[in-house]
């Protein structure tokens, strides 16, 4: 949306404030200006007035442009943004009943406008024109991700750049007779002895600890004993659900001691499982990174979708609303484990599908805006998402409540496709 540009005219009685390019700011709204002139008039409580045929916008007094950019911020918030996710791709829909409401094209959500505003009387009175879509709904999308591409690669190229300097660095201080050495968990007697540094010196050196984490010289390694399995679910576990997940590692010396334990029970996969998130919330608990929490994964004795089913579980348990804006925060982990390799993406999809169709909380209602979330940060593709959804609609549960869900998403990106495809 281009910057509000107003000019002041006349004087006395009869000044008025002009928004020179209220027209290009109501294309990018996809709006009609005399919405938003008439917006501006119903909050000052002045006389507004929109010409078509010349394009001009004025309301009745001096008025400020920051004050009148706050006034089209809310306009924005009222009757553009979907109440749902917050995107601004929605159109105008006058009910039967003279109910006005906003349909979202990303999510599916309908927003009911508040009719006590005073400017829905007069959208009532003048319904915007139906369009068939603008055709520049998915180039819009495209540039946005190359965008990004282009801040993260050059992210990269300054860490490099970074991790380069610091390397001098470590070398020209060999160099000088002062080598670095390891720091052990008690503390050395050179340690001890250092000369006190400075605080500007300790936090540069953390921040550079922090761009160079990945080739720090340590090795971090979980011990996957059955004894350390066992210690690490006590800790994070209560009494009475460790006790259950103790059942799942007794197994193994049941097997030995001539007890044969059927791998297709019910009740053996979920402890099993139940063990798998359980692990992954220990090292979710002690802070550990995306990278690493994904190579600990893959070294599990579990399957492919076992390991993503509970990395997702783990990650978005205990929420009752705002998935997408989790999804968003978690984003890393996601991303990471669908790096490994080809098809992860559909088990992702699948790890979704399971835990909003068990789940007690509204994860169920909000697949969509989860979908749209991890479509727009480049963790899922579109030709992924489209055949998770044919491939559910010709399964077993074709009639499950998540497909319905879905659907307005994967509409969406269907539509947005084919239009690219015709222009």
């Amino acid at each position: 949306m281009p910057r509000m540009i107003t000019k002041i005219e006349g004087r006395g009685n009869g000044i008025k404030t002009n928004i020179v390019n209220m027209v290009d700011i109501a294309k990018a709204l996809a709006r009609p200006a005399s919405y938003t002139t008439k917006y501006f008039g119903c909050e000052l409580g002045a006389q507004s007035k929109f010409d078509e045929k010349t394009g001009t916008s004025h309301v009745n007094g001096a008025h400020d442009t920051a004050k009148l950019a706050g006034l089209l911020e809310n306009f924005i918030k009222k009757y553009v943004q979907c109440y749902g996710c917050g995107n601004p791709e929605t159109e105008i829909l006058i009910t039967k009943n003279q109910m006005i409401q906003l349909k979202c094209a990303a999510c599916g959500f309908v927003s009911d406008v508040d009719m006590r505003d005073k400017l829905t009387t007069f959208i009532v009175k003048n319904p915007p024109e139906v369009k068939k879509g603008s055709k520049d709904k998915k180039a819009m999308r495209r540039a946005e991700k190359e965008r990004l591409k282009e801040g993260e690669m050059a992210d990269e190229e300054q860490k490099k750049l970074k991790k380069e300097a610091i390397k001098k660095k470590g070398t020209s201080s060999s160099k000088d007779g002062a080598p670095k050495s390891k720091k052990k968990a008690n503390g050395s007697d050179e340690d001890r002895a250092s000369p006190p540094r400075s605080f500007t010196d300790e936090k540069d050196d953390a921040h550079d600890k922090e761009d160079v984490d990945d080739d720090d010289d340590i090795q971090w390694q979980t011990d996957t004993s059955l004894e350390a399995a066992r210690q690490r679910i006590q800790e994070q576990l209560s009494a009475v659900t460790a006790d259950m997940v103790m059942l799942s590692t007794d197994e193994p010396e049941k097997e030995k001691a001539g007890t044969k334990v059927s791998d297709n029970s019910e009740n053996g996969n979920s402890m099993t499982y139940r063990t798998l998130v359980a692990e992954v919330k220990a090292n979710l608990n002690k802070g550990v990174k995306a990278k690493e929490l994904v190579s600990h994964l893959a070294a599990l004795p579990a399957s492919g979708q076992e390991k993503m089913s509970a990395l997702y579980e783990a990650l978005f348990e205990g929420i009752e609303k705002g998935f997408a804006k989790e999804a968003i925060k978690k984003k890393n982990y996601l991303a990471a484990a669908v790096a490994e390799e080809e098809g992860m993406q559909l088990l992702l999809l699948c790890a979704i599908e399971e835990f909003s169709c068990k789940s007690t909380s509204n994860a169920l209602k909000e697949v969509a805006l989860v979908l749209k979330a991890l479509y727009d940060t480049d963790v899922l593709e579109e030709e992924h998402i489209v055949e998770w959804y044919q491939k559910g609609l010709k399964g077993d549960n074709k009639n499950s409540q998540i497909w319905k869900n879905a659907q307005p998403f994967i509409e969406w990106l269907q539509n947005a496709e084919s239009e690219s495809d015709e222009e």
